[in-house]
């Protein structure tokens, strides 16, 4: 009896370990480090790279292999492509599926919370289509800050590889040295790029996979830059000197017009949200004063015209705050 049960308890803490072996090893082959590395690196490629028709099937049907339904049918939109490179852009791990199933959550309790206020009907539409845009509105915000990164750390990559160029190193181990040495988002970009050039291809191909996946125009310029040296010959290292000099002149620039323009800006958003803020808190204080403008047909038209004047005015102003340089 003794010998039965002490057999059964080993047996049992073996298969408890064998189990929870068994977890970590899917675990780790879908969510682990090495998962995550050969995921970026084929949402690189198929999002933002010069890639022929039979390895871009390839890469596709590799990743809907596993997909859920959902998944498939997102990735069959006909814009699911560019979505996919602006959430590589912006370097987070969501996918397109997760992106629209978020989109679609968020709308359908955005839409029954409007119908249990008192609001108008119309409302309850623009309020869902509202709502479950903000994740994708999150997404290009997080693209932008990181573009603005790789903007800012531009010059110094630019400086670097003239150095590297100087004592005597090749391109290629330029690059390797600019991916190594620099912080994200510049470096894991670079580190894409050498990863291509060692893996086989073209250093050119390779340049404007980093340009497509990054769109900078500093960043177009110098992959131009270099393409026209490689062609024609020349001194690259004062062609990246240059370079450098050129956009941090630009830097400037803008900092000097950004500081000039902040004031036209504040008051733009102060008069765009004035009248959804002052509206906000009529209905919160007097619920009974503002719910004429939708149940009287003059109020009706009274609001389409405002909208209408609103949307002009907030075209007006965008146009005189923006200023390019």
């Amino acid at each position: 009896m003794d010998s039965i049960f002490y057999t059964f308890i080993v047996l049992m803490f073996v298969a408890v370990v064998l189990a929870f072996e068994a977890i970590y090893v899917w675990w780790n082959s879908r969510h682990g480090p090495a998962a995550r590395r050969i995921d970026s690196r084929i949402r690189a490629l198929s999002a933002g790279g010069h890639v022929s028709k039979e390895r871009l099937s390839i890469l596709k049907s590799d990743v809907l292999k596993d997909g859920s339904f959902f998944e498939k049918l997102m990735l069959q939109i006909p814009r699911a492509k560019s979505l996919d490179l602006l959430l590589q852009q912006s370097g987070t791990r969501t996918s397109v599926a997760r992106l629209g199933l978020t989109c679609l959550i968020l709308a359908f309790c955005a839409l029954v919370v409007t119908a249990l206020l008192p609001v108008p009907v119309v409302v309850d539409p623009i309020a869902a289509l509202f709502v479950g845009a903000l994740p994708y509105f999150n997404i290009l915000r997080l693209r932008n800050k990181r573009l603005h990164k790789l903007e800012k750390q531009l010059p110094d990559v630019a400086d670097t590889l003239s150095r590297a160029l100087r004592a005597g190193h090749s391109f290629a181990s330029a690059i390797g040295m600019v991916a190594a040495e620099f912080a994200e988002p510049m470096g894991g970009e670079f580190r894409i790029t050498f990863d291509e050039i060692n893996y086989g291809v073209p250093m050119n191909e390779a340049l404007l996979n980093l340009a497509n996946r990054v769109p900078i125009r500093d960043l177009r310029y110098f992959v131009i830059a270099v393409l026209i040296q490689r062609e024609t010959g020349g001194n690259l290292a004062e062609v990246l000197d240059g370079i450098g000099f050129l956009i941090r002149e630009r830097f400037k620039l803008f900092d000097k017009v950004r500081v000039l323009a902040a004031e036209g800006k504040l008051s733009a958003w102060v008069l765009c949200l004035l009248p959804f803020v002052t509206g906000g808190a009529v209905m919160i204080f007097n619920p009974k004063f503002l719910p004429v403008l939708w149940e009287d047909p003059l109020g009706q038209k009274m609001l389409a015209g405002m909208a209408v004047i609103m949307v002009a005015g907030v075209m007006w102003m965008r146009s005189i705050i923006k200023i390019r340089v």
